[in-house]
């Protein structure tokens, strides 16, 4: 018997293999539940995100074409969602965006308006907007538990990492907000705060070429975090073992965020 048996939820941010949302999809599979999934508009990213769900043993899964930054994208995903499930128990958010170029030592002073605007957009509000439709679905079967993916350039300056780490920092205000305003419907929004992992998207980062050596050699448990760790961490906040967290940001980086230096 599972802990996430008769669970259902929606998955948002599957590139492919490495992502930390295909971590936290294998676990919550493997712990019972089933997940619905998206992927990033045009035949290439709807190939890479099923050859990918297909390596969680997923056959025929649910997913659809989302752009997070276009509200009838939103609109159509979560509609689509509740016509074919009747429950939602949670959703996983695990996408963010910012400029490649801005991602390097030195460049956050030269950040454009309309770039840092659309970090936040992505990375933050995406959250919020996906929240409120989920809300509905999650209220009706009694609850539910929204997951987000953070990092600890949100708190503290990472080389290269810059309106990223702003953007990560609006993502943890909101996911408080929103846990304050969900609560009463029983739904709990947290913050997984994972370490380095080296993914698409952390490798845009200029800053971070020696993160893994010196991680391994400085974090408490002297190695880098793996993408199973994250995972496991979630099926912990997605069941019902979770079931007094909420607004948290829990750290899953083998101790990086305790260090002073």
């Amino acid at each position: 018997m599972g802990l996430l048996d008769g669970k259902v939820g929606l998955v948002v941010g599957i590139a492919n293999e490495r992502s930390y949302a295909w971590h936290i999809s294998k676990s919550l599979i493997e712990h019972g539940a089933r997940c619905a999934f998206t992927h990033l508009p045009g035949d290439r990213n709807h190939a890479r995100t099923s050859r990918s769900i297909e390596a969680l043993g997923v056959q025929n899964p649910w997913l659809k074409s989302l752009d997070a930054g276009k509200d009838e994208d939103l609109d159509a995903v979560f509609a689509a969602y509740a016509e074919s499930f009747d429950r939602m128990d949670f959703l996983i958010h695990s996408i963010a965006f910012a400029e490649r170029d801005l991602l390097q030592p030195g460049k956050f002073v030269t950040t454009p308006r309309a770039a840092y605007l659309s970090a936040i957009d992505i990375s933050a509000y995406t959250l919020l907007a996906m929240a409120a439709r989920a809300k509905p679905i999650m209220a009706k079967s009694g609850g539910g538990s929204i997951l987000g993916m953070s990092y600890y350039g949100a708190e503290k300056v990472v080389p290269g990492y810059n309106v990223m780490g702003v953007a990560k920092a609006a993502l943890e205000c909101t996911s408080r907000y929103l846990a304050s305003e969900l609560g009463q419907d029983k739904i709990r929004v947290n913050q997984i705060s994972g370490g380095y992992l080296r993914t698409l998207a952390s490798s845009a980062v200029g800053g971070t070429g020696t993160m893994e050596d010196v991680v391994a050699e400085k974090a408490p448990l002297r190695r880098n975090v793996e993408g199973a760790d994250v995972g496991k961490t979630a099926v912990y906040l997605v069941s019902d073992l979770s079931s007094g967290v909420t607004g948290e940001v829990i750290y899953v980086d083998c101790g990086v965020n305790i260090l002073g230096a």
